[in-house]
């Protein structure tokens, strides 16, 4: 079995760990550049954890200019195996109010300026994604908020769009009738990056707001969004110390094969893969290489 290490991945108002203990920072660097912050290492309850704020701790990065493959690579080379993203979101559903965290289990994804894979020419690999939250994952931080009694539903569809612009008022009726759930700028391509890393990951989407559709509530503004902020990353230290405090010592297996997602996943004969490409992918298919090289 595998140590569990957890790496939280802070959104808006999450710019650090509370409650995170024997920490050391440490900037890491990665075939793909620099990621958002340094790594803050340290522990809470017996387990190991990895702190990264996603947006930089002075929130210096827009959502498309986040370095998405530097930070899920960086946190790979750190020994993760467990990724909890927090995310601010709006709401396309009435009985999904500001202040209450969805866990979701489904993505649809409207972004279109961001690298979204770490493979590519050199080495092709197609890595399912029909489940791509880990469901043992979600399930503890579920346990975490009823602990807490922090409103937590479980399951929902967030659609990923580009941004940095909130949506405008004939896409958020358009993605309200598709029947999505929530809407935010940044759980992809982090959760295809985790996949293909074979980390197991879930999302924590913090609702801010009824996004622009709701005709008894203001437009989605920033002022708004961050009051809301703020009450909701109070709630997130809380969430986020009860379920490391609980989290079991050794990584489970997913039932969804995030922690083997490369196992028949690439299509390239190793004879042709491109020799430049495989340095960068060392981190990502460590398990593969340790393994061939048995």
């Amino acid at each position: 079995m595998t140590a569990a290490i957890v790496g939280i991945i802070g959104g808006s108002g999450v710019y650090n760990l509370s409650g995170l203990q024997n920490i050391r920072e440490v900037r890491v660097d990665t075939p793909w550049g620099p990621p958002s912050d340094a790594l803050k290492f340290g522990e809470i309850g017996g387990t190991r954890a990895v702190f990264l704020p996603r947006h930089g701790r002075d929130h210096a990065l827009s959502p498309s200019g986040i370095n998405y493959r530097a930070n899920i690579d960086a946190l790979k080379r750190a020994g993760v195996t467990d990724i909890v993203s927090i995310s601010a979101c709006g709401s396309f559903k009435s009985e999904l109010y500001p202040g209450l965290f969805v866990l979701v289990d489904q993505f649809v994804d409207r972004t279109f300026n961001r690298e979204s894979s770490f493979f590519g020419n050199g080495c092709v690999a197609h890595v399912s994604l029909a489940h791509p939250v880990a469901p043992k994952l979600s399930a503890h931080i579920f346990e975490a908020a009823k602990a807490e009694r922090i409103p937590c539903v479980q399951g929902g569809v967030y659609v990923c769009i580009e941004g940095p612009q909130f949506s405008t008022y004939a896409e958020s009726l358009t993605f309200k009738a598709a029947g999505y759930d929530v809407i935010g700028m940044t759980a992809l391509p982090e959760a295809k990056l985790a996949r293909e890393a074979e980390i197991s990951y879930a999302t924590v989407a913090m609702v801010t707001d009824f996004d622009c559709w709701h005709p008894e509530h203001d437009d989605v503004d920033v002022a708004s969004v961050i009051e809301v902020v703020r009450k909701n990353a109070e709630q997130a230290s809380r969430l986020l110390f009860r379920l490391l405090k609980d989290f079991p010592g050794e990584h489970e297996t997913c039932p969804v094969k995030s922690d083997c997602a490369l196992d028949n996943a690439i299509l390239t004969a190793p004879e042709a893969r491109d020799p430049e490409l495989m340095k960068k992918l060392d981190a990502v298919m460590s398990r593969l290489n340790a393994r061939n090289s048995d």
